[in-house]
């Protein structure tokens, strides 16, 4: 019961008040203690060999350590009192889920985007996305934010939700510690799992352990999200026809269910730092992509949290 308790309370602190500006949260933490590790990692490191062993150390450290940490505080806080207990596990729980950071962070750009005012709009994505945003057109930001919203439905919102119904099922673990190190996870993804220099060696652990822990959540979100869209076959043809030409194992998955099931296409050719990335199209083109598109994606990964949300209180419940 207590379990369902943190589930349902942590869900309510996301949907209504997300993450405070300025508050502490845990994964500036961890992004802190990533990039220490990683300069001290650079400098020190100077081959493949050692710099393959530090990802691997960091990895570990960061990924055990934030759930540990997070299940000694939560121990000590019911110590004191049971529902302190229940208020820290559940707002620890709640820096897991990014719904509603994801939600406004599609709302900054899209504000100023409908009103015109494009200039601020490429402003305001290029908070959000590692592509170049200074020229892109009307469409192309509407692409960017789908795609950015479709893509972090997954690792942002499911996945930690999976891992949270996961551990609650483990007694002794509970939702929030295996939540906190999928979260550790995928922030050393986010910082250090890429293919270009100085990250090639250090971040290749974190980048597949990550796409890993990823992988069955994301497949079980594809599924449900078929299934809410009340085609699922047509959707699931739609993701083994575009989805495995896709270089990332989740992502590609993730944006084209949401594709497929909104009519659009998404992919295509994006810049970094002035070189041109080409990227597979995913989905077919029966409509464009417009911001009532995006409000629809969003409300998509709303019900289907719901969904998972609403079973697992139900069987926690039931035993």
């Amino acid at each position: 019961m207590t379990s369902a308790a943190v589930l349902i309370i942590a869900a309510t602190l996301d949907y209504f008040i997300g993450d405070p500006w300025g508050w502490p949260h845990p994964v500036r933490v961890m992004g802190w203690a990533i990039s220490r590790f990683t300069k001290f990692s650079i400098t020190y490191c100077q081959n493949s060999l050692t710099q393959r062993l530090a990802g691997i150390v960091l990895g570990i450290i960061l990924i055990i350590g934030s759930g540990f940490i997070g299940y000694l505080l939560i121990q000590r806080a019911r110590l004191l009192h049971p529902f302190l207990g229940v208020a820290l596990e559940s707002i620890l729980l709640a820096s897991c889920f990014a719904f509603q950071s994801l939600r406004r962070a599609a709302e900054t750009v899209l504000q100023p985007l409908t009103t015109g005012h494009i200039v601020d709009a490429r402003s305001t994505l290029s908070h959000y996305v590692g592509r170049d945003t200074e020229n892109l057109t009307q469409l192309e930001i509407l692409r960017a934010v789908l795609e950015t919203v479709t893509e972090n439905a997954t690792d942002g919102v499911m996945a930690p939700l999976f891992y949270a119904i996961l551990g609650a099922f483990i007694p002794v673990i509970g939702p929030t510690t295996l939540a906190l190190a999928y979260k550790a996870s995928s922030t050393l993804d986010s910082m250090v799992g890429y293919r270009e220099k100085p990250y090639t060696y250090l971040g290749w652990f974190s980048a597949r352990l990550e796409d890993c822990l990823t992988w069955i959540p994301c497949r079980l979100t594809v599924m449900t999200l078929a299934l809410l869209s009340g085609k699922p076959l047509y959707i699931w043809q739609i993701c083994r026809r575009d989805a495995v030409c896709d270089p990332s194992p989740n992502s590609g998955w993730s944006e084209c269910a949401y594709a497929a099931i909104l009519g659009v296409q998404v992919g295509g050719t994006n810049w970094y730092r002035g070189v041109a990335k080409h990227k597979p199209l995913l989905g077919d083109a029966i409509h464009p992509i417009t911001p009532n598109c995006i409000y629809q994606a969003l409300q998509l990964t709303r019900y289907c949290f719901l969904l998972w949300l609403g079973v697992a209180v139900v069987l926690l419940l039931s035993n």
